[in-house]
């Protein structure tokens, strides 16, 4: 063999399994992406973050594996994945409270909403609604509102505990209506519920999904929607917005992020893969049985832009009200 003609071809036959191993490594490779959901298992957002993994699987062409990593109102599995590597391969399914409010009412967190993630994609928001015991002689925001005025007393709401955005909702209603009606902090959404629906509070802002079924039975009455717009679990009630709260929407919304940093390449892999799982039928099924209203905006920076509105927002209500959790 041509002396000089040899090592071209041995540097050749080494160049041909480079191709392949590129390829190998193309994202998402043979590793599963893990979604953290902030939360125990079996709430609204588990379940949500279950189905979608199920449909993500066949647009990442890998398993998507969910973890539950709940406590301090979703803050330790925000900071788990913040701290994450950046490779795209774990994942936050993020809500309203650790990607919006929790930065200003927490005095310690390990993380910021606005700089430390990633946005991948915004799914949507799950309506708040404000209900209140048939025994309020009140038909609508209005009349509530000349109610609240007139008895400063007589009215209570219930929340499922200091700081939930069930509490901050009554905060900024009383702000934007200009009345005082009493705080009721509960260990969660049931305890709450029951003394709503017993007449020991007067009134409540809680997701639209446990309200329906006691407003469909006449147990509970609807006021308004917590939200920017109408759902269609409930299309003839107006919001507290159209009624004369201008602006207020108190939803809770959803959100996925990675850390910051991950390359573009593969934030744009995953914003395409759950929007192609937001697609499938069984999908939009489970945001209509949940009430949860489908984002318009899917697009990375939709989900900047919205945190990044939804973070003063909420730091302004939390510093009137002087609410804080160690």
């Amino acid at each position: 063999m041509n002396r000089y003609l040899a090592p071209l071809l041995l540097a050749a036959a080494a160049a041909i399994p480079a191709a392949p191993a590129l390829a190998a490594d193309a994202y998402p490779s043979e590793r599963p992406v893990t979604l953290v959901v902030p939360f125990p298992p079996g709430g609204p957002t588990d379940a949500l973050a279950r189905r979608l993994a199920d449909k993500l699987r066949q647009p990442l062409n890998q398993n998507v594996i969910v973890e539950n990593r709940s406590g301090a109102g979703g803050n330790i599995g925000s900071e788990y994945v913040a701290n994450a590597k950046p490779d795209g391969y774990t994942i936050l399914f993020g809500t309203s409270g650790p990607l919006a409010i929790n930065v200003s009412l927490y005095k310690k967190q390990g993380y910021d909403p606005q700089t430390s993630f990633a946005p991948i994609i915004r799914i949507g928001h799950l309506p708040n609604i404000l209900v209140v015991n048939p025994s309020v002689p009140a038909k609508n925001m209005q009349e509530l509102i000349a109610y609240a005025k007139k008895n400063p007393d007589a009215l209570s709401y219930a929340s499922s505990g200091n700081g939930a955005s069930s509490h901050l909702a009554g905060i900024l209603f009383n702000r934007m209506a200009g009345t005082q009606i009493m705080h009721i902090p509960y260990k969660g959404t049931g305890p709450a519920l029951n003394d709503l629906l017993g007449g020991q509070v007067s009134m409540s802002f809680t997701d639209i999904l446990t309200a329906l079924p006691y407003v469909k039975a006449g147990k509970l009455r609807a006021i308004g929607l917590a939200s920017a717009q109408r759902s269609d679990a409930l299309p003839d009630l107006p919001t507290l917005s159209e009624q004369g709260l201008k602006g207020y929407d108190v939803s809770v919304f959803f959100g996925i992020v990675a850390p910051k940093n991950t390359p573009a390449p593969v934030v744009d892999t995953l914003n395409r893969a759950f929007q192609s799982a937001l697609s499938d039928p069984d999908v939009a099924q489970t945001l209509r049985s949940q009430g949860i209203v489908e984002a318009q905006d899917k697009t990375p920076q939709g989900l900047s832009s919205f945190i990044s509105a939804e973070v003063p927002k909420w730091r302004d209500v939390i510093a009137s009200a002087h609410v804080s959790i160690d």
